[in-house]
């Protein structure tokens, strides 16, 4: 049911009193409404009207709706080249697929263990730094590291 309602907001002293109206439309028959998609396309934007007659036709975007630790949580089932390519869908997922607690998952899961050295590093760097460096720089750099914090 898709439901549209107005009131008007008049100087005149003759709609003064006049009350709101309203026009409820089922599905079927707010897609084949143009007067009401120009109504809701003048008050709201082409984005909105495209949503709404999307949601009107049974396309509802279920992915959009859930929460960024439960799409976490799935994206990290996902190949590497996956996640790259995913990343490049939405500003969503773009932030999430970047996000500091998905490449700190990606470290654990690809690495066995991961000593306390790596993980104050990580905090100066990054996890996705530490998820390609490969062993070798990354003593490289936990040295560096731990000659600063003794000179300091």
């Amino acid at each position: 049911m898709v439901i549209w309602r107005w009131w008007k907001i008049s100087p005149r002293i003759v709609d003064r009193y006049s009350k709101p109206g309203e026009l409820k439309q089922s599905h079927e028959d707010f897609l084949d409404d143009t007067w009401l998609h120009s109504e809701v396309r003048m008050v709201f934007g082409l984005r909105i009207l495209e949503y709404t007659t999307a949601l009107c036709r049974g396309h509802y975007d279920y992915l959009e709706h859930l929460s960024d630790s439960l799409l976490l949580r799935i994206i990290n089932y996902l190949e590497l080249e996956d996640v790259g390519q995913l990343g490049r869908t939405s500003r969503r997922f773009r932030k999430l697929c970047g996000s500091e607690e998905f490449w700190e998952q990606a470290v654990h899961r690809h690495c066995n263990t991961v000593s306390a050295e790596v993980a104050s590093l990580a905090v100066e760097v990054g996890w996705r730094t530490i998820f390609f460096t490969n062993k070798l720089q990354l003593q490289k750099l936990i040295s560096r590291s731990a000659l600063l914090r003794e000179t300091c």
